[in-house]
């Protein structure tokens, strides 16, 4: 989601989701195939927040994000930041460009899969969205300074993601988010029992891709 073109502008009444085949070979696949998990699915975009559900197409919510470039959700719930007005549409496909992040209900993957890590406490602006949360990395690594090395999509635990809707300040706590590491504007480390939002300071970082870690003033 670029800030030009913002996500309500393309969001009509009804959106049907685009398919590379026939929906009728789709039904005959999707009949034969193993039962699919859906998942209860909040995308965070920069001027409306979608709720709805997705199907989990992998072990990990963070593997299917970044394996995927679009994301199609069913039963949506529009919920504009300027306004807070609702609305709702049937399907929509979402961009993971659009996106600055998610969280979901289900599974957290295949326990055999996860690492030891090292959570580190951080504070990320990302747009209108001010987030705290554990970011995990190797022990005796940086995890701020690994999330550059890192796919897009990041995990960040016991997270509080602060907005503003209809001109009244918000907070969402949930256990996990994935975020899109290409929208985060800044990401400083603090303590995690700072009751303030920091203020951007030098000793913040961007973790765009690309070369080392650039100090913003």
């Amino acid at each position: 989601m670029r800030d030009r073109a913002l996500m309500m502008d393309r969001i009509p009444r009804c959106l049907r989701v685009a398919f590379s085949q026939p929906v009728a070979a789709l039904e005959v696949e999707a009949q034969a195939a193993a039962p699919v998990e859906e998942v209860d699915f909040v995308a965070y975009g920069v001027d409306c927040i979608l709720s709805g559900r997705a199907v989990l197409d992998g072990d990990r919510l963070s593997d299917m994000l970044n394996a995927n470039d679009e994301y199609a959700l069913v039963g949506v719930t529009v919920e504009r930041l300027e306004d807070g007005g609702p609305m709702t549409v049937d399907e929509v496909v979402v961009g993971r460009d659009e996106l600055f992040m998610v969280h979901a209900s289900g599974p957290r993957g295949d326990a055999a899969r996860r690492l030891r890590t090292s959570p580190q406490h951080v504070a990320l602006q990302m747009g209108p969205y001010q987030v705290r949360g554990f970011l995990h990395g190797m022990p005796g690594t940086d995890p701020v300074a690994s999330m550059r090395r890192r796919k897009s999509m990041v995990p960040l635990t016991n997270a509080r993601i602060a907005f503003v809707v209809g001109g009244e300040p918000r907070e969402d706590r949930v256990k996990a988010i994935i975020l899109n590491r290409d929208r985060v504007d800044w990401v400083v480390a603090v303590e995690p029992d700072r009751s303030e939002f920091p203020a951007r300071t030098k000793r913040a970082a961007s973790v765009k891709a690309g070369p080392t870690p650039t100090a913003l003033a």
